[in-house]
Formats: C-alpha cells, sequence, structure tokens
C-alpha cells in the first residue's frame, strides 16, 4: 500500500525516496547549499527528496553540546530553504506545545526515537495534520512499532505514519541493524524508512558527544535497500570532521551522489519483483 507523501507515492512497489540533510541547522547559508545540492542529485536520479534539518536537538549527550539556533530563528531558516529551493522539508519535534508551530512551516515532522512511546506525545504529533516519521526507539522490538502506530492512526483518523528504524542498542556505545526488522515492521501497513547514519552513531561514545563510523553507511544503505525499504534517510554535510552535531555519523555531501546511484540501482533490482517472504508463515 502506497502513502502519499509530499507530493509523491511512497511505498515498498514506488521508488525510493531519500530523506537528508545536516543533523542540525548551522546556519542559513549552509542549509541552502546542502539542500540545493541535494535537489540537483536526486533530480538527476529521480529520487523523491524531502531536506532534513532540526532547529533543536533536545537529546544532546552534554549540555555544552550545540543544541541548534532554536525554534524561532530554526524554522525561520528551514522556511527560507523551502522558498528557495522549493523541496519539502522534515524537522524532529520534541515537546507537544512544540508541534503546531513547526507543523505551520514544515511538510513533515519527525519524532525522536527515544520519545516513540510516549502516548500522549504521539498522538499530538500524529493530529498536527502532517506526515509523521516515527523513529523506532533503540530499546524497542520492532513487532512492538504495531503498537505505536495504532495510537497515531487512533488519532489521527488516516493514514499519514511513517516507520524508521535507525539499530537497536547493543551493549554500551553500540547500536546493530538487524534487516528483519525492516520487514517485520512492514506489517504496520506504513512505509518503512531506514536511518543509515544514526544506525552507525556510537551514542556517548567521546565521552561528552557521541561517535560514529560513517564508513559503514554505505553498507548499511545497501543491505536495508536490498532487503526492501520506501526511503533511506541520511544525515550529510559538507565537511563532517567540523559538524555541529553528529558529524562522526555524517555521510560526506561529495559522496552523497556516488551512493545514491548504487542505492537506486539496487532498489530498482529488487523492486523488479515481488516480495517473496510476503507469503511465508513462519512458525515459532
Amino acid at each position: 500500500m502506497a502513502m502519499n507523501l509530499c507530493g509523491f507515492e511512497a511505498g515498498l512497489d514506488r521508488p525510493l525516496f531519500l530523506i537528508a540533510g545536516p543533523c542540525v541547522v548551522e546556519s542559513e547559508q549552509l542549509q541552502i547549499d546542502v539542500a540545493g545540492q541535494l535537489k540537483d542529485m536526486c533530480s538527476a536520479l529521480s529520487v523523491p527528496f524531502i531536506f532534513k534539518s532540526s532547529y533543536d536537538k533536545a537529546n544532546r549527550s552534554s549540555s555544552k553540546s550545540y543544541r541548534g539556533p532554536g525554534m524561532t530563528e530554526g524554522l525561520r531558516i528551514l522556511a527560507e530553504v523551502k522558498r528557495q529551493i522549493r523541496v519539502p522539508v522534515l524537522t524532529d519535534v520534541h515537546e507537544e506545545d512544540e508541534i503546531a508551530e513547526a507543523a505551520a512551516v514544515v511538510d513533515v515532522l519527525q519524532t525522536p526515537a527515544f520519545l516513540c512511546r510516549q502516548t500522549d506525545f504521539i498522538r499530538a504529533v500524529a493530529t498536527a495534520g502532517k506526515p509523521v516519521n516515527i523513529k523506532k526507539g533503540q530499546f524497542l522490538a520492532p513487532e512492538d512499532m504495531a503498537n505505536v502506530v495504532a495510537k497515531a492512526r487512533e488519532a489521527s483518523g488516516r493514514d499519514n505514519i511513517l516507520v524508521c528504524e535507525r539499530g537497536a542498542s547493543f551493549g554500551y556505545h553500540n547500536l546493530v541493524s538487524d534487516m528483519r526488522s525492516l520487514a517485520i515492521m512492514r506489517a504496520t501497513g506504513c512505509p518503512v524508512v531506514f536511518d543509515a547514519t544514526h544506525s552507525v552513531q556510537l551514542p556517548g561514545g567521546q565521552g561528552t558527544t557521541s561517535g560514529g563510523q560513517r564508513e559503514f553507511v554505505p553498507v548499511l544503505a545497501r543491505a536495508a535497500v536490498a532487503a526492501g525499504v520506501a526511503g533511506v534517510f541520511m544525515e550529510t554535510h559538507p565537511d563532517p570532521a567540523n559538524a555541529l552535531s553528529d558529524g562522526p555519523n555524517a555521510w560526506p555531501l561529495d559522496r552523497m551522489r556516488e551512493l545514491l546511484t548504487t542505492l537506486v540501482e539496487l532498489d530498482e533490482v529488487v523492486k523488479r519483483r515481488r516480495f517473496v517472504e510476503t507469503d511465508i508463515t513462519v512458525h515459532a
């Protein structure tokens, strides 16, 4: 089943779409430059594109870490990206009282993984009138996303939900990506998105900041597309070493087209035939 998302159809039987951008809003010029380059890449490859950046990152390792310019300035910059580059925009919301103001500017709302079980918050985001990308908690089994989606749909009364895999906690400072979860979450009836950059994050791995292994972004992205997903999420930056947030797991902007070309080719091959696992019953 496909879902209308920002003017294109998103689903397992539709071409791969991309959600990408810098982790956090750093400056107006950076956001506009990155959005413009990503739009050009995606247009050349016929990939539907949603620009992503956060006006505030509430879930930092340290209180001294850069969180963003704040809601007022951040939303102003994201509105400029929409106006100048003419692309749909996605941002995170962390509190119920942020939702209405953010929804008035952006095209897609995103919920942080650690808030996926907060019932009132999920219901409030779902009723804001925008599609919502719900990230699966690092602590949650993929089948448990069915309950999260049920809460959201009950509140909104419509199909406006994406579900996003971003790795599961595996010991301290480490995440693993179980590709089975992508197939399991299809049972929600929502388009499934794979977050290829947060999946290589090492949460809190550098003491006051999170580490990351960006060299594995292509490995996991290729595996996820081969498993079958509707879309891929990737944070990217022209200079990851100096990014103000999540630099260690951001994919370099100048390598994005190369990777995206491969992902599109894989997606076309995988979706050319039906997914044979859909009619296989597994008995415990």
